[in-house]
């Protein structure tokens, strides 16, 4: 029987009594093949996560009246055991209502033909909720905490008085009407949460937070302003998102009692077709850093994991203006540029957010107990492109200085001979004079615990620990650190910021450290490498032997080597246009000399033009809307096939469309296929010794 226990104090999460530190990930898994769900949620816990959360999707799993769906992809208990195996905690976000980029939000269509109106306290809306929550839980019980399985908790509704809903007194009413509905059900856990930004109300709930690095879901076609979440702030309020719905008025709940934690701190952006805005590594690697500076005290990312929008019996299931959005969503792809994307690929989003997840998982529980501290002098508007962004997190004795010099699309004032200083009660600690670029952002350590002795200072991130006596830091700076005691047994590993991107650490006897461009998962069956090219690696310490399939080469200092014996090779890739018009052109796509070792096989397809659509043969199997990046597709769902076929829809010159980069032109439109190429993915499994 599982005896952890979970809840929370005002200042943060708490895990058998101790602060806890969650990493959380959203993946739906009713946009995701069941057969991957697995391999998917070990390559989340690789990047930190240890909280899985998922909305159930109410038109996904009962869009016809009566008719409810939990088989194939939408296998809720399937999924939700698949947690567990993996050894993950997971959060439900039941609704009823969800968003999501979903049609009507999730709700089905024939919920709103009845004669009531939907998210408000009539009697019969509250019965079709009850049905519904009724049948979930028909699904996952047995699967709560309580009954040693992975859920610890239970999002109620979402954006209720933002995004729709009632506000004031009859909203919180009504988050506790369906609150009390939930546990009569059944659905007890430690963890109710409500989403708190913007003017949503929340029951006396847990209010998670968010903040994205864009919007696209405004509506102006020009750039918007910039972004006030690369500010340090108390402020948890992101008074852009859900923008489309109309603004918030701020935080209904009272600050002081509750944590800081998101649940939406936006892992990528999902484009609309009006509005196309890219979101980079560097983008959500800033944001996550200055709220961890700002006081969060869990990280929680929509969406951590891309994924694909079934088709309905119906109608397609993405938010449009048809529906009554005033925004048009692609049909099929829910890519989301997120950390690990529509088909799994591993991303450098994904490696970005794994410097501070890796950090956390060390130091994350003495973090949570250090308030953060922002100076006054600190600009209060991201609009402040001048002055240098810096914040505190510490406990009177140690702690740590955030430093963002990052604003997303614009650019920021260098500063020169910078001497960063903190000042304690008894005492004042300065770090060597640097130079603190446009776009550099990092947090250094002071007065950190080494055992027996304390790191003063050090002008280097900390990433994590090894075997509770090797510090792992990484800097492109030359380092300098003051340390005082001595080491003894313990000692400072320092890693390029790039080694450090491709670190991963795994656990068998002993803790090791590999450094590899593919992603690293420990999951039951060992250890297994993912990635293009040939895998190699860098271990930190060497493995007691040869991990089978590898060779050893030469050491790179403290790091062991080892080589893939095998290549998986890259097959040919082909096109040819079979037909033209004014509305679009087709073409067939060839793959040839397929690798059978291969892990899957991702088409790489460059275009100019409005949006892709992509068959098999007459199954409509992805899309896709033109942002400038290449779009990429896996092929092992699909049975790696031989032949596709692509339609490309033309891009006109004056489109009323935001693109960040547009193509180039040719007679007033881009309608054209640049290139289409393929790259291989391996797959190694080994156990160690």
């Amino acid at each position: 029987m599982n005896t952890t226990t979970f809840g929370y104090n005002e200042k943060y999460m708490l895990k058998d009594q101790k602060p806890w530190f969650p990493i959380m990930g959203e993946i739906h898994y009713s946009r995701y093949p069941k057969a991957y769900w697995h391999e998917s949620l070990y390559k989340m816990k690789a990047g930190g996560v240890d909280v899985v959360s998922s909305y159930v999707l109410w038109i996904h799993h009962e869009e016809i009246e009566d008719e409810y769906d939990f088989s194939g992809n939408n296998d809720l208990r399937g999924f939700v055991q698949a947690c567990k195996d993996c050894d993950m905690q997971m959060i439900l976000r039941i609704g009823p209502w969800c968003h999501a980029e979903v049609r009507n939000g999730g709700f089905p269509d024939w919920l709103l033909q009845k004669d009531f109106e939907v998210r408000t306290n009539d009697p019969a809306y509250l019965e079709e909720v009850r049905k519904f929550y009724t049948k979930i839980y028909e699904q996952v019980e047995g699967l709560l905490l309580k009954d040693d399985g992975p859920i610890i908790g239970i999002q109620i509704e979402n954006e209720y008085g933002h995004c729709g809903g009632m506000n004031g007194e009859e909203g919180e009413e009504h988050m506790r009407l369906l609150t009390e509905m939930a546990k009569e059900i059944g659905f007890e856990v430690p963890i109710y949460t409500a989403t708190g930004w913007g003017g949503a109300v929340t029951g006396g709930l847990l209010p998670v937070m968010g903040g994205y690095c864009e919007a696209p879901w405004d509506q102006r076609l020009t750039e918007i302003e910039p972004s006030g979440n690369y500010i340090f702030t108390h402020e948890r309020n992101d008074h852009n998102i859900g923008s489309d719905f109309g603004f918030g008025t701020g935080i209904t709940f009272d600050m002081s009692k509750f944590p800081y934690l998101t649940a939406e701190l936006g892992g990528g952006l999902q484009v609309t077709h009006h509005r196309r805005p890219i979101a980079t590594s560097a983008d959500i690697g800033a944001m996550t850093m200055v709220k961890l500076g700002s006081g969060v005290n869990l990280l929680g990312y929509y969406m951590y994991h891309g994924g694909t929008n079934p088709i309905g019996k119906l109608s397609f299931l993405q938010e449009s203006k048809a529906t009554g959005s005033i925004n048009d969503l692609p049909e099929l792809s829910y890519d989301f540029r997120a950390p690990i994307r529509q088909y799994g690929q591993i991303s450098e989003t994904f490696k970005e957010i794994k410097l501070i997840t890796m950090f956390i998982k060390d130091f994350g529980e003495t973090l949570c107990e250090m308030p953060a501290i922002i100076p006054e002098s600190n600009p209060l508007y991201p609009t402040n492109f001048k002055d240098l962004r810096t914040s505190y997190r510490h406990n009177g004795k140690s702690g740590y200085i955030f430093v963002n010099n990052y604003q997303r699309r614009y650019h920021i004032a260098a500063h020169k001979n910078v001497t960063l200083t903190v000042k304690l009660a008894d005492e004042t600690l300065t770090y060597p004079a640097m130079d603190i670029a446009d776009r550099d952002y990092f947090f250094y350590p002071f007065n950190m615990k080494m055992g027996s002795c304390t790191l003063k200072t050090i002008n280097a991130v900390p990433l994590c620990k090894l075997n509770e006596r090797t510090y792992v830091f990484y800097s492109d700076r030359p380092v300098n650190y003051v340390l005082e005691g001595e080491l003894g047994t313990n000692e400072i590993l320092t890693l390029t910021r790039q080694e450090a991107k491709n670190a991963w650490k795994v656990k068998g006897s002993v803790e090791h450290l590999i450094i590899s461009d593919g992603a690293v998962l420990q999951t039951n069956e060992g250890i297994t490498l993912v990635g293009r090219g040939r895998a190699s690696m860098k271990v930190y310490p060497a493995f007691e032997k040869v991990p089978e399939g590898f060779e050893r080469k030469v050491d790179e200092g403290q790091f062991a080597v080892y080589e893939s014996q095998t290549v998986v090779n890259v097959p040919e890739v082909s096109y040819t246009l079979i037909s033209e018009s004014d509305e679009k052109k087709v073409y067939e796509i060839t793959v040839v000399n397929q690798d059978q070792t291969q892990n899957d096989l991702f088409l790489q397809i460059d275009y100019a033009g409005d949006s892709g659509k992509l068959y098999l043969g007459d199954e409509y199997i992805d899309d896709h809307f033109y942002t400038s990046r290449v779009w990429e597709v896996g092929t092992k769902r699909f049975g790696f096939p031989k032949k596709l076929r692509l339609e490309i829809m033309p891009l006109e010159e004056n489109a009323p469309i935001f693109l960040e980069k547009w193509p180039e032109m040719k007679n007033g439109r881009a309608l054209d296929l640049v290139k289409v190429t393929a790259e291989s993915e391996y797959c190694h499994t080994f156990t160690m010794m």
